[in-house]
């Protein structure tokens, strides 16, 4: 799949889920705030309570790039967690290495992220890791290696070009954007995460 395809379908899955995913799908998005095809600025029906549930599930897969047998996965751990399951899906997948990624901004998108992951650029504590899912503990430092920092993409994310694309800088993140590298802090608490949901609608999803 090309570059080109990937970002049509991103910003086609944008507007059925009523979300920018992508800096890209922003400006579509704000030119068509409706969903896609011919029905698409027609008023919609009243939707089922299932219809919204399932949206919400579908926004947090979304802007996790998450499989759904990932996500199921993660709300089977979280419910068996003290603390509202919604909430502890969030902080639990907010800790994911491509997440943090993002987040930093070392990357624009949670796609490009991910390639940055599996294509061996970053370090955890000094060391390649390259599985995206990984969950970073607090207290442990993210980098993109040394070699790496040399080429275009991240010369481009260190001089802090994502920055304006990319939400406020969280609370549990510290950045050094210029050496490319970032500390988990602390945990993440659900109302600090920059993600658009209503978690406890994915939770009655999963528990219908």
């Amino acid at each position: 799949m090309t570059a080109v395809t990937k970002s049509r379908r991103q910003v086609r899955l944008s507007r059925k889920l009523g979300i920018p995913l992508t800096p890209k799908a922003v400006k579509h998005f704000e030119k068509r705030p409706y969903p896609p095809g011919e029905h698409g600025r027609a008023r919609r029906r009243t939707e089922s309570d299932y219809a919204v549930r399932l949206r919400e599930k579908q926004r947090l897969r979304a802007q996790y790039a998450l499989r759904e047998k990932q996500l199921l996965k993660v709300y089977e751990v979280a419910r068996k967690h003290p603390g509202l399951t919604g909430e502890v899906m969030v902080e639990d997948l907010e800790t994911r290495l491509d997440a943090l990624v993002l987040r930093s901004g070392f990357a624009r998108t949670i796609l490009q992220a991910r390639q940055a992951v599996t294509h061996r650029h970053i370090l955890v504590d000094g060391k390649i890791v390259d599985r995206p899912s990984f969950r970073v503990k607090p207290g442990q430092t993210l980098q993109v290696k040394p070699k790496s920092q040399t080429t275009t993409p991240f010369q481009v994310a260190a001089a802090g070009a994502h920055r304006d694309v990319l939400p406020e800088l969280p609370g549990y993140l510290d950045v050094s954007l210029e050496k490319l590298s970032a500390t988990l802090t602390r945990a993440p608490k659900r109302a600090e995460v920059p993600v658009t949901c209503e978690v406890q609608m994915v939770v009655e999803f999963y528990a219908r």
